[in-house]
């Protein structure tokens, strides 16, 4: 069968190969590939920067934002052929640590985990691919021509949870809520906001292709002022940052409304220098009882709490998100950074 491979820590070796069908050891549900999401891991991945292929073998199966059909499952699964299907990404250490036994392997303390299509486990990025039944998400139908966005929605459903379960702390009533960055992972946490009742307001740079009118079809304000301008203005009770730029993130952190929450999603690239007041930053999150909060991956329990928030989605709204598709044997021009993209579909 056909696959989207790599060999971890080279650069240029992004390839559709053929590669053996998938063994009965990776799971008992066998799922035929409908779709494969990319987003910048993957690209990560492709560039050499890191990456590892599972023991004994010296490629590495891409891709983890997946969705597929089920063609066989056993009984008692919950699973039946024709059912859509997303694997999640993240399997729990073999130790395991406190995190990893309780399920909340999303947390894991000692950096043992695996994931499928990023550490020592193939991916989604191929024709058929087997999951356990305990890692496998049922979808709702109606869901087949987006399902790829189940993933990176259960990231935002984490960060959400984090929010809310920093917020616990006293009293906790947000009204307004800044999402910094509209790529994918920023419209699917405005999107959770929105079913939150929040006032949803998004900070992006661009000025045209489709961002703007997803996000004001959302119900959402779109912003592209200075960061620091748009937080004196609103004093948002939550932000969601997004976009790992530096600057934003100090800005984000300092300016919000009292016991505001920030919760940090996007990864910011070492290396870049930037001046900061640590003082008076230091003096508006303690005055203020500030929280900032850093989260990423999901557990089972956000996967579930995805599938619902897309459940709950509007259709036509959601498949905006989906600006190009291309096929697996032209896989790489997925890879490719174009003008508008959001999120980008390998059709498999």
């Amino acid at each position: 069968m056909r696959a989207l491979t790599i060999h971890p820590a080279r650069t240029d070796s992004l390839a559709v190969t053929d590669v053996p069908e998938p063994a009965a050891t990776h799971g008992s549900v066998l799922v035929e590939g409908v779709a494969l999401g990319v987003c910048g891991t993957d690209r990560e991945i492709a560039a050499g920067e890191y990456g590892s292929a599972p023991a004994g073998q010296d490629h590495l199966v891409l891709g983890h934002e997946s969705l597929g059909r089920v063609l066989e499952a056993p009984d008692g699964s919950g699973l039946s052929r024709g059912d859509l299907v997303v694997g999640v990404v993240r399997r729990p250490d073999p130790v395991p640590c406190g995190a990893c036994a309780v399920g909340e392997f999303d947390m894991c303390r000692n950096g043992r985990y695996t994931e499928r299509g990023i550490k020592e486990l193939d991916g989604y990025g191929a024709q058929r691919w087997r999951v356990e039944p305990d890692y496998a998400v049922r979808l709702d139908a109606r869901l087949a021509d987006v399902g790829m966005l189940l993933e990176p929605t259960s990231v935002v459903a984490k960060a959400w949870d984090q929010i809310e379960s920093v917020g616990r702390r006293s009293w906790f009533e947000p009204r307004t809520v800044l999402v910094t960055g509209a790529g994918p992972i920023g419209l699917l946490a405005a999107l959770l906001g929105t079913q939150r009742g929040l006032d949803v307001h998004l900070l992006d740079r661009v000025t045209d292709g489709p961002k703007p009118g997803v996000v004001r079809d959302l119900g959402a304000e779109y912003h592209t002022e200075d960061v620091g301008d748009v937080m004196r203005e609103l004093r948002p009770d939550v932000v969601v940052e997004a976009t790992g730029a530096s600057s934003v993130v100090l800005e984000v952190m300092g300016g919000t409304a009292h016991y505001g929450v920030v919760c940090l999603t996007g990864v910011s690239p070492a290396g870049r220098r930037v001046k900061v007041d640590a003082g008076a930053l230091n003096r508006e999150i303690v005055l203020e009882n500030d929280a900032v909060v850093g989260s990423v991956n999901a557990n089972l329990a956000h996967y579930r709490a995805a599938a619902e928030a897309l459940g709950r989605a509007d259709l036509d709204w959601l498949s905006r998100l989906v600006t190009r598709r291309v096929p697996l044997e032209r896989a790489g021009e997925a890879f490719e950074n174009r003008p508008h993209d959001i999120k980008t579909v390998i059709d498999l």
